[in-house]
């Protein structure tokens, strides 16, 4: 029997900064304006104004504040797949219509209102927004797939190439969680996984790999622990840097490998200049 595929099983990367939201937003808005004045769809080649770029220019700005707008409401949802960005694309396609129905009835066309020439401008606006929305969605993909496998590749081949040590061996870290008090050394820490109210410590201890459980958040946890080369990488990860060996980057991060743990170690896109640039300091 075939196993089913399911589009929610394909993640895609979603903005996770404000900045970033930001420069997408300036640029989608660009991109509307450069296709409306290059390729003039719907009729604009038929609109005669000596002020004709001038009066297309706010659509730029509408589908620019839709784009930042929508972008900036759905920044904490966590697991972003493909899904979401498309229903978020015809979220920010339908609300930009609204304005733009508005400015073209009142300001360009001067024609009657009526939910009719409404659903129209519904129409050109998916008509507009879908083949730029796919170049974006796609360029972006591939853009950041690139740039992270890259990047991965070259982290690698310089740890392959040295063995990362910790600034002091001998600094103890000090975990205190209610009752529980547990002592490793700098050295000897790999990783912290969050699982609900506990955390999984791992550390080395007589040359072998142990796991303990603690009733304590992992940000509490990263207070007590955190040093250079000691960082967190995801929302649910702690990780030990000089403990890495070996770096894989797709589309959403990058996934670090420790040796002797049985699983990779994510790096979400909010965490990468904290942990990427910190790893490549120490490679360095």
């Amino acid at each position: 029997m075939s196993q089913r595929v399911s589009f929610t099983s394909f993640p895609y990367p979603k903005s996770e900064s404000q900045k970033e939201i930001l420069i997408s937003s300036v640029l989608a808005g660009i991109l509307i304006y450069l296709f409306l004045i290059v390729f003039q769809p719907f009729g604009t080649d038929q609109f005669q104004h000596k002020l004709k770029y001038l009066l297309l220019f706010p659509y730029s700005i509408i589908f620019g504040a839709s784009f930042f707008i929508v972008n900036l409401l759905t920044i904490k949802i966590n697991n972003w797949n493909i899904v979401y960005e498309l229903l978020k694309i015809a979220v920010i396609l339908l609300l930009a219509s609204i304005p733009s129905y508005f400015y073209n009835t009142l300001f360009l066309s001067h024609v009657k209102l009526s939910f009719s020439n409404y659903l129209y401008m519904v129409m050109l606006t998916f008509a507009l927004g879908i083949p730029i929305s796919i170049i974006y969605v796609l360029s972006r993909y591939i853009y950041l797939k690139k740039n992270h496998e890259n990047t991965a590749d070259k982290i690698s081949t310089q740890l392959d190439e040295i063995e990362l040590t910790t600034h002091s061996e001998k600094k103890t870290l000090d975990i205190i969680a209610g009752t529980a008090q547990l002592q490793i050394s700098e050295g000897d820490f790999l990783c912290a996984q969050s699982l609900e109210n506990y955390c999984a410590i791992y550390y080395i201890e007589y040359n072998s790999v142990k796991k303990v459980l603690l009733r304590i958040s992992l940000s509490k946890l990263l207070d007590q622990i955190e040093i250079h080369s000691i960082k967190r990488s995801h929302r649910s990860y702690i990780v030990n840097l000089t403990k890495v060996t070996h770096v894989k980057g797709n589309a959403q991060g990058y996934k670090l490998s420790i040796e002797n743990i049985d699983f990779t170690i994510p790096v979400s896109r909010s965490f990468m200049s904290t942990t990427i640039n910190h790893l490549q300091s120490l490679i360095e």
